[in-house]
């Protein structure tokens, strides 16, 4: 199966650019109400995510837990825990699922390592469950 048919595309999704501002990044976080965020380079290149843990320790060691501090802080001096690892876009529905197991989602990179989208850990379980209720 081709993996694209889960893809939410990169319009639709909400993301970080790696040069934001950490209040920025805090705000488009709360504004969708993200724990999770992917982050691309202005060339549209998948860099990593950040996590709303990330942010807090950054905080705490780059700004002094100053918000004010904060606004002049680019998410690309924040130390990441873990990034989510993405797959290229002729990745297959195995490699799709060993990540999610591990990822609320699964970003997607063209061949470019250019990030078009994502793919949520909910439409994966949701395509294996329909599909084992056609095989019982």
């Amino acid at each position: 199966m081709n993996i694209l048919f889960f893809l939410k595309p990169k319009s639709e999704v909400a993301y970080l650019y790696d040069d934001f501002s950490v209040r920025q990044a805090l705000e488009r976080m709360e504004y969708h109400r993200y724990t999770s965020i992917p982050v691309i380079n202005r060339k549209g290149e998948y860099v990593g995510s950040i996590t709303e843990g990330d942010l807090l320790w950054g905080i705490k060691n780059k700004c002094n837990l100053n918000l004010k501090g904060a606004e002049v802080v680019p998410v690309k001096e924040f130390e990441r825990k873990t990034d989510y690892k993405p797959v290229s876009a002729d990745a297959d529905m195995e490699d799709l699922i060993l990540r999610a197991m591990e990822q609320n989602f699964v970003p997607v990179t063209d061949d470019s390592g250019k990030f078009i989208g994502i793919i949520t850990r909910r439409d994966i379980i949701s395509y294996c469950y329909e599909r084992s209720k056609v095989t019982q």
